[in-house]
């Protein structure tokens, strides 16, 4: 069984704020000061934020369902919206985020093999992340599609300034 992603639209904010919230929560709350955690929560996730990103036609987000259930999203970024190298031809991956009972069943494995389909179809010269250099599982998940470390840079999570390594694959 494969999920099903389509295209977020305004109607979707609501939800897209909450599992941002929620995902995020469960993946980096045991490792960040609460007071931190909550000031990055407000200014990333923040609905004025999240429609902001929305409505800019470099940003888009995905969402991706398990047997009817909203299981997680993708946030695709190009041109002036990517965090690093936005004069260059590349697509950046911002975010593959999957709510915590949904993983495991290969729907990140899908979100990044779509990111892939929306490159080529764009003809990207490169896709590009950051990873937070403590997260083991998601560099490890990445190496094993290609992506090498080609840099870093900072991840501000309140008042804790964190790296995240910046990873790559060549595409053309």
């Amino acid at each position: 069984m494969e999920g099903k992603i389509r295209l977020c639209n305004l109607d979707d904010l609501t939800e897209l704020q909450k599992i941002s919230v929620e995902t995020f929560v469960d993946t980096f709350a045991a490792d960040n000061n609460p007071a931190d955690l909550q000031e990055y929560l407000s200014e990333a996730y923040g609905f004025g934020k999240l429609k902001e990103e929305m409505i800019n036609p470099e940003s888009r987000f995905f969402f991706i369902y398990w047997a009817d259930s909203l299981a997680g999203y993708l946030k695709l970024n190009t041109g002036r919206t990517q965090t690093e190298m936005s004069d260059s031809n590349n697509l950046e991956v911002e975010r593959i985020y999957i709510r915590k009972e949904f993983k495991r069943l290969g729907l990140g494995r899908q979100l990044l093999d779509y990111a892939f389909e929306v490159a080529a179809k764009e003809n990207r010269e490169s896709i590009w992340l950051g990873v937070w250099e403590k997260n083991t599982n998601a560099l490890q998940f990445y190496r094993t599609f290609g992506f090498e470390k080609v840099g870093a840079h900072d991840f501000i999570v309140g008042e804790d300034k964190q790296t995240d390594l910046i990873m790559m694959k060549e595409l053309l």
